[in-house]
């Protein structure tokens, strides 16, 4: 009799499930057996998420389109791969087309980032082989670097990366917006490091030098009109001056922006978020470390270091999730207390 009621249960589970799926869903799945059917729907996904703000009626088909597709891309199906300069000339431009946070000026640009010193490493789906999802590049390099100038500079000899100590993610790029949501990130940095940590094993530290993409609109108003007028001179970065004058200040506001929660007990930060959540801590805050255009305009140069000590991931991990507790140095808390 039980056995008969379980596979009663069952039944009804099963009726149940299937009068609450709506029937589009079940196209949208016969799109997988196609060739390209799997990227047919991510771009749907990116098209619904860009029109549900004129037309909210479509929220719910958005989230069942995202539910889907963050079934079909488990991280356990995703292959991870090194880009190296002898990929097809077609994924290496794709490279440059999303690349997200540095952007890749030429052919040389891009080569100078695939060299002997440099890893990027790449996350694909089975039915998109040609189609990157999310990639990291990486500087093989002695010390944490503090200026992203220098890792990009193509005038650079490469090092021999077996004397590096160092791991420096310096740009992480998300290739297709209709994934945005489903979240592997983490496991990229997660697999990167195990793949480094096998091949260098003189690698001790494996950090960040990322971007602060919020800091100059949360530091603007807090700004004096005289520091605001000063900033707005593309020539201060090179007059010693303005320079010393504007390193505390700015430091100090950057340390707030990172360590003060925000109205959601989160990092107000998006990229400090996401390196909290998987377990970094903030370890340095750079000044003046990306001086281009880009840099200057969105955190007046400021970048940051985000440490990944693998023994204490875990444990960051949960007091920032669970705690809302912002892991960092006492150098970066005195910058604020300062």
């Amino acid at each position: 009799a039980r056995a008969e009621d379980d596979a009663s249960r069952a039944r009804a589970e099963d009726g149940l499930r299937a009068a609450l799926t709506p029937p589009r869903l079940g196209l949208f799945r016969q799109f997988a057996a196609a060739p390209a059917g799997v990227k047919s729907v991510v771009d749907l996904r990116a098209d619904l998420a860009r029109l549900v703000r004129r037309h909210p009626d479509w929220a719910a088909m958005e989230n069942e389109v995202l539910g889907l597709l963050a079934s079909w891309f488990d991280i356990g199906l995703l292959e991870l791969r090194r880009m190296t300069w002898e990929a097809p000339a077609a994924l290496l431009e794709k490279l440059i087309r999303y690349e997200a946070v540095h952007a890749i000026r030429s052919w040389d640009d891009l080569k100078n980032r695939l060299d002997s010193d440099r890893r990027c490493y790449a996350y694909f789906h089975p039915r998109m082989p040609d189609e990157p999802l999310i990639f990291v590049e990486v500087a093989l390099v002695k010390g944490m670097a503090d200026d992203v100038q220098a890792l990009l500079d193509e005038a650079a000899p490469a090092a021999d990366p077996r004397q590096a100590d160092a791991a420096i993610f310096y740009s992480i790029s998300n290739c297709q917006r209709g994934l945005a949501g489903v979240g592997f990130g983490e496991f990229l940095i997660k697999r990167v490091v195990d793949d480094l940590k096998r091949d260098f094993p003189r690698l001790d530290l494996f950090a960040t030098l990322s971007p602060l993409p919020g800091f100059r609109a949360f530091a603007e108003p807090l700004l004096t009109e005289e520091d605001r007028a000063e900033l707005a001179r593309p020539e201060w970065i090179a007059e010693a001056a303005p320079v010393e004058r504007l390193r505390p200040r700015l430091m100090g506001l950057a340390a707030r922006y990172l360590l003060e929660a925000g109205p959601e007990g989160r990092a107000r930060d998006r990229v400090a978020h996401f390196h909290l959540t998987n377990g970094a801590r903030i370890e340095r805050i750079n000044f003046l470390a990306d001086r281009s255009a880009h840099g200057l305009a969105q955190s007046y140069g400021v970048m940051v270091n985000y440490r990944y000590k693998l023994d204490d991931i875990a444990a960051n991990h949960e007091a920032y999730r669970g705690e809302g507790r912002i892991g960092a140095t006492g150098a970066v808390r005195a910058l604020f207390k300062g």
